[in-house]
């Protein structure tokens, strides 16, 4: 067997030869030894190549892959996670006769998936995640007759499954993921009798599922999930006698489901199921996941679940239960408890925290009542999530003795009092306490780890402590009344939201302000703010580049480690179009924010605004502003709001407000402003009055 070359070697001769020398730089004797570790043995050859995660920002274009599919003798190849841009290029997939494993997921490849890739006969991995392709699947797939792993998951991939897939009879894990397949599962499907894992959660397939499922005799995994299937659930399914897992069918919950005996995991949410059966379950498995969310569940948590002993994860929420949170739950000892979107009340039982394996409790939207129990800081939870509920007093100190509590939702309850302390070592990284009837200073300590801090609608004064890694900072409707420059030397220069809207803060915002440089929200309205703004305000980059679409880190993480859907719920609201509007977490990327208005600010309008090519929202009004509206907002290219009402500006209306080909909201009223208002496209569809 030919010895493979050293990884390391192969990377950095990759990355001197044929990523642009700008964005890499190597001294010269390291490029000959590279180029010579590469030439100088015929009989060492690059098997394997993981550039996964070496392109962090920005984006490189996919014509740079084009030197590593020369590689004739690679069997495994990892280019995931690069922002790589463009087209798969597929004109030299057929030199690569011996690859085994291809993972080109997390990128921004587009188009379609190129026949080329499927003559590679060898191929047992594909991976395609999570890109932007388009089109349908090439039928020239079918020539991978040794295939033994195909997956093509939560790309943007379209058509109906071509009915050649059944020809692919060495196939052992099929998964097509969260893509655009529609139609129906071809008949085709029931050859793959070797098939171990069938993934095509997450699509637009439709019709109903084909009986021929009941032949895919070696199936343990099955995910059929968020799809527009009808009919019932194929009795067939009986014959699937090594099923660990299930999900994503639909029709009525068949008890025979429960008489599999290897059924390890059953996941049935996300459907069009009801459940008919609540009291008649004797399962003869051992379940350790059961996930019935959205299933039509009514009345009290199912009592045949006490003898599940092996189950770790339970999710029965956004069903219609009914009752309190039964003892023997508690006493269960589960990993995680999602119960979230029912109709469940009374206390919660001290003996619920009492366990060291409560990893996730999501009790979300529900009609719980009464204290916090005092035992919460006896769990090792990390996360807790009891929003939306009619929790009162107090929450226990002991909270912030979980130190592996990541998340801690505990919004829109009736809770009081000073919340606890974090120590500086706690991981606390997302925290949403608003809505609720907290008071005292808001400097209550949080651990360095933090990252989101959602506390507005509360009773809080005070300042805060410095948080080098926060990034969302909302404290709008408190009774914040220091002096807002204390503030700027206590944010990090990582934030990216602050929200201090409707509190009653003073003085005056200073040249400080431009340190925030990943701020995109800037949200300000409603304060007794005063003073000049800054000339230096149109230096906040993070509303001058475009925005991009990024993931949390802690984000991630938490999807990584739960089976929880969703993962921050750090929602923000802002005024927009003059009502309140809610932005979702998943979408701050899209909104650019600055509102400064009902202040008593004063003085003229900084050029440097202008700079701002992203903002989305402009907001300046009922302040004391005078001068004339920079000639430089026409450089606000992506601005859909602008407000300068109720000021004192003056002088002619600058003609360059015709760039601005996205503004849809135009308010220029009570100033003294003369002239015509500008013509274009876009500005004459206006008909709002306040222009």
């Amino acid at each position: 067997m030919q010895k493979p070359i050293s990884l390391s070697c192969f990377l950095f001769f990759f990355f001197v030869y044929f990523i642009p020398r700008q964005s890499f730089s190597c001294p010269k004797d390291q490029r000959e030894f590279l180029l010579e570790c590469n030439t100088r043995s015929p009989s060492k050859e690059v098997t394997d190549l993981n550039l996964n995660g070496l392109v962090l920002s920005g984006s490189v274009c996919s014509t740079l892959l084009r030197p590593v599919l020369r590689v004739s003798s690679l069997m495994r190849l990892d280019v995931s996670s690069n922002f790589i841009q463009g087209e798969i290029p597929g004109d030299g997939f057929g030199n690569l006769t011996r690859l085994i494993s291809l993972d080109m997921g997390g990128n921004s490849f587009n188009g379609t998936i190129r026949p080329e890739l499927f003559s590679i006969k060898t191929l047992q991995h594909l991976d395609l995640s999570m890109n932007a392709i388009g089109g349908t699947l090439s039928c020239d797939i079918k020539e991978l007759k040794n295939l033994e792993e195909l997956f093509l998951d939560e790309n943007l991939i379209g058509g109906e499954i071509p009915p050649e897939i059944g020809s692919l009879t060495e196939l052992r894990k099929l998964s097509l993921k969260q893509n655009e397949f529609s139609g129906s599962i071809p008949l085709s499907i029931s050859q793959l009798t070797k098939l171990e894992t069938f993934n095509i959660q997450m699509n637009f397939m439709s019709f109903k599922i084909p009986d021929g499922i009941g032949s895919l005799v070696n199936l343990s995994t099955l995910s059929m999930s968020r799809n527009n299937f009808s009919g019932g659930i194929p009795s067939s399914i009986q014959n699937l006698t090594n099923l660990e897992n299930n999900s994503g069918l639909s029709g009525e919950i068949p008890t025979w489901l429960f008489r599999l005996q290897k059924l390890r995991k059953l996941r049935l949410g996300g459907n069009k199921l009801q459940w008919n059966n609540n009291g008649s379950i004797f399962p003869q498995s051992k379940l350790t996941h059961l996930s019935l969310s959205s299933c039509g569940l009514e009345g009290k948590i199912p009592d045949w679940l006490k003898n599940q002993t092996d189950l770790s994860f339970l999710d029965l929420s956004l069903n219609r239960l009914e009752g309190s949170f039964p003892k023997w739950l508690a006493d269960l000892k589960m990993g995680n408890i999602i119960l979230s979107d029912n109709r469940l009340s009374g206390s919660l039982p001290p003996s619920l925290f009492q366990s060291l394996r409560l990893f996730v409790l999501a009790l979300s939207r529900n009609n719980f009542s009464g204290h916090i129990p005092n035992t919460v800081g006896e769990t090792s939870l990390m996360i807790l999530k009891l929003s939306e509920n009619n929790f009162s007093g107090s929450v226990p100190k002991s909270i912030a003795n979980i130190y592996r509590l990541l998340w801690l939702d505990l919004s829109k309850n009736k809770l009081s009092g000073e919340f606890p302390r974090f120590s500086q070592d706690s991981l606390l990284a997302l925290l949403d306490i608003s809505s609720n009837e907290f008071s005292g200073d808001v400097a209550a300590s949080f651990g360095l780890n933090t990252v989101s801090l959602t506390m507005s609608r509360n009773n809080f004064s005070g300042e805060f402590t410095k948080l080098s890694f926060l990034k969302h900072l909302d404290l709008h409707d408190n009774k914040i009344a220091g002096m807002f420059p204390s503030f700027i030397s206590r944010l990090s220069q990582s934030l990216e939201v602050l929200s201090l809207r409707n509190n009653p803060l003073k003085g005056s915002i200073t040249e400080d302000i431009s340190t925030l440089t990943s701020l995109k929200v800037l949200d300000l309205f409603e304060n007794s703010l005063d003073g000049t703004l800054p000339s230096n305000l149109g230096n906040l980059t993070g509303m001058v580049e475009s925005p991009t679409s990024s993931s949390s880190i802690v984000s991630s993480f938490i999807s990584e480690i739960t089976d929880l859907s969703e993962t921050e719920s750090q929602d923000l609201e802002v005024i927009w179009k003059r009502v309140k509007q809610v932005i979702s977490n998943r979408n701050f990327y899209l909104y650019t924010v600055l509102d400064l208005s009902k202040n008593k600010l004063r003085g003229e309008i900084p050029t440097s605004l202008g700079n701002l090519k992203s903002l989305k929202l402009l907001n300046l009004s009922h302040n004391d502003i005078y001068g004339s509206i920079p000639q430089s907002f026409g450089g606000l290219e992506k601005l859909e709001i602008l407000d300068v009402s109720y000021n004192n500006l003056s002088g002619k209306i600058p003609q360059t407000l015709s760039r601005l080909s996205e503004l849809d909201v135009l308010d220029l009223s009570n100033n003294n402003l003369s002239g015509r208002i500008p013509g274009s496209s876009q500005l004459d569809r206006l008909n709002d009055p306040n222009i």
